[in-house]
């Protein structure tokens, strides 16, 4: 599927596929209240299924040799529209450091060198951290998703939808500076 075999390695992170002791960390990321915000209701066996079981589309994004948090890639499977939707988190206390930023220009990159030509995401309308970091990477705001996702206690939000594409940066997105 990626052009490039794992471990994918930049400046500060690496992207690799996951492994069974990243459960009990990636659990405990999803349950820090600055995460579990946006990725609700996670036990262990939702990790299990969704990370550890999923490794075609799952990458852990690992800082000094410790899992940060997670990225997921997903490929559309129609090769007339190569479009790759992805998703992610890292634990907030590697926040700050643009590890995220970087995480998903690693993936990108792999990904447009792979014959893919966009990648969407779609954060939560109210998640502006998020957001901001997105534009900081060059993904533009589409539109929104109205009524996309349901929260704690059955009400609904929407979703912001963001797109960058391999014409907007052929060889994918800069790395972010390091301070």
């Amino acid at each position: 599927m990626n052009a490039a075999p794992l471990p994918i390695t930049g400046p500060l992170v690496t992207l690799r596929a996951p492994r069974e002791e990243d459960a009990e960390p990636l659990l405990a990321i999803l349950l820090e209240p600055e995460v579990a915000l946006w990725w609700v209701g996670y036990t262990p066996e939702r990790v299990r299924a969704e990370f550890l079981e999923a490794p075609e589309i799952t990458r852990i994004i690992e800082v000094e040799g410790e899992c940060a948090g997670a990225l997921w890639i997903m490929r559309g499977p129609d090769a007339e529209y190569p479009t790759t939707v992805m998703h992610l988190f890292i634990g907030t206390r590697f926040r700050g450091r643009r590890i995220g930023e970087e995480a998903l220009a690693l993936a990108i990159r792999d990904e447009f060198a792979d014959g893919i030509t966009r990648v969407t995401l779609d954060p939560n309308i109210n998640n502006d951290g998020a957001i901001r970091s997105y534009e900081r990477l060059g993904f533009q705001r589409i539109g929104v998703l109205r009524d996309y996702q349901v929260r704690p206690g059955g009400h609904l939000e929407d979703a912001l939808f963001m797109d960058l594409t391999r014409s907007d940066f052929p060889d994918g997105p800069p790395l972010p500076p390091r301070a």
